[in-house]
């Protein structure tokens, strides 16, 4: 299913870049490169047979206003020049060598599919599980489907104050009427139907007015046919003192404070809990407790409290880590691909024609400047960021020099002496000289030469 070597010969005029991972970050690149001015193909890697990762697996059923991003993917996709190679696992059945071979640059477009772990006494019990192992369950990831989840017990525990926690939440406290109306797996369906859960705890490390919750995601637990959102009010003196000038934290603390307020009369309730560290879980055949150590700060000292909350499901949502892929740099202990600006790197040198495009790895790629760095870098074969910035200078320079010379042949400046237009007809000379050294130099020769020499 990889193009040939040869075709790099068949196709001299073009550049090749192969994106492995088909979510939406991979498709985002190649929109990027795809209009980026320069004549690119694009081929697209994905290990599953169909296309758009999270926006596919990772998305709650219940919100299907967020799926339509895919329609944009599917214009992408109609673009001259890319193609989609789905069910292709890059790393094991086709090395990252033996596709560096075949393209100019690859962008490492996998995501982050680990859960991260809380590393707590009792974390591997029957009964705990990660979130996002859950999510890709309910949404009918091929890879989870097989999964097993227990709804027998009346309390559940998720650790995390974040969006994946709240979707996880949300699909716990939903009545069976509310989640067939939304496009949930049929087997997440059908055992979610008789779950017995009643109590739900969304238990993080600090307070209300750190969560990285959406306001818009918490108001929906306002909307639930049968379950209420409870906060204890007694949270709410204990706030930050330099909560931060966030407007969504704010609106998040504001929609909190709301439901501390409101009386709980419904069958099922959503609890939040905040300042309290799991320690470890408990049980015999299975999970029956979970431990916590909350903090409380006094006058002059911090003193630590034991709480245990009795539940007999556990799902831990406090992160996620990018997955090793054989031939690529990976640090272990960031759970990230090493990378210099984008440019994947290995003892902190960049390494030719390889790439990035994730968030989680500290870099974001839309970013204009950075954006526009790296499509000319892939776009032009290993083009050094020294090299990007002598031509952008160029460029400015070169226009900072045009506009001059015309504003003093309009007469908006003085032209007595002929020393200032005569410098400013230099700059442009030495503006053109520049532009005209950092051009490509017979691209494809490079290439088969770097190739040789198994460069990239």
């Amino acid at each position: 299913m990889i193009p040939k070597a040869s075709s790099l010969r068949r196709t001299a005029a073009r550049y090749r870049v192969a994106i492995i991972g088909g979510g939406p970050s991979g498709f985002y690149a190649a929109e990027a490169l795809l209009r980026s001015g320069q004549s690119v193909d694009v081929d697209m890697f994905e290990r599953l047979p169909v296309p758009y990762g999270l926006v596919r697996f990772g998305v709650a059923p219940d919100h299907p206003k967020l799926k339509q991003v895919s329609r944009i993917f599917d214009r992408i996709a109609e673009m001259p020049g890319f193609r989609f190679f789905g069910g292709v696992d890059i790393g094991q059945v086709v090395s990252i060598g033996a596709l560096r071979s075949c393209y100019h640059a690859l962008v490492l477009a996998t995501g982050a599919p680990v859960s991260r772990l809380m590393d707590v006494p009792g974390e591997r019990l029957p009964g705990s599980y990660q979130a996002g192992d859950f999510v890709a369950w309910y949404n009918g990831h091929p890879d989870f489907r097989h999964l097993q989840f227990d709804f027998g017990a009346e309390q559940a525990v998720i650790i995390g104050h974040g969006n994946v926690a709240l979707d996880v939440a949300r699909i716990l406290a939903k009545t069976p009427d509310e989640l067939r109306h939304t496009d949930i797996a049929a087997h997440a369906l059908d055992a979610l139907a008789h779950s017995r859960v009643r109590d739900i705890y969304l238990v993080g490390r600090r307070g209300p007015d750190q969560t990285r919750f959406a306001a818009k995601e918490l108001q929906e637990f306002a909307e639930l046919a049968d379950c209420d959102p409870v906060v204890e009010p007694d949270h709410f003196p204990q706030l930050s003192s330099n909560p931060g000038p966030d407007t969504e934290a704010e609106a998040a603390l504001a929609m909190l404070r709301e439901f501390s307020m409101r009386p709980a009369a419904k069958q099922r309730r959503c609890l939040f809990l905040f300042g309290l560290t799991p320690i470890g879980i408990e049980g015999g055949g299975g999970v029956q407790r979970i431990l916590f150590n909350r903090h409380r700060e006094h006058a002059r000292t911090t003193a630590q409290e034991r709480v245990a909350l009795d539940c007999g499901l556990v799902f831990s949502s406090i992160g996620r880590r990018a997955a090793p892929i054989s031939g690529i740099p990976y640090d272990e202990a960031e759970g990230v691909h090493p990378n210099l600006g984008g440019r994947l790197a290995a003892g902190g040198c960049a390494l030719p024609g390889l790439y990035v495009s994730a968030t989680i790895l500290g870099v974001l790629l839309t970013a204009n400047f950075m954006h526009m760095a790296h499509v000319y870098a892939i776009t032009n074969l290993r083009r050094s960021p020294v090299e990007i910035g002598r031509v952008l200078m160029a460029w400015c320079a070169m226009i900072v020099t045009l506009i001059a010379i015309f504003a003093i042949a309009a007469g908006y400046g003085s032209a007595a002496s002929l020393a200032v237009p005569g410098t400013l007809f230099v700059l442009l000379l030495l503006s053109l000289f520049a532009l005209w050294r950092s051009r490509p130099r017979n691209p494809m020769r490079r290439v088969q030469h770097n190739i040789a020499a198994k460069m990239y």
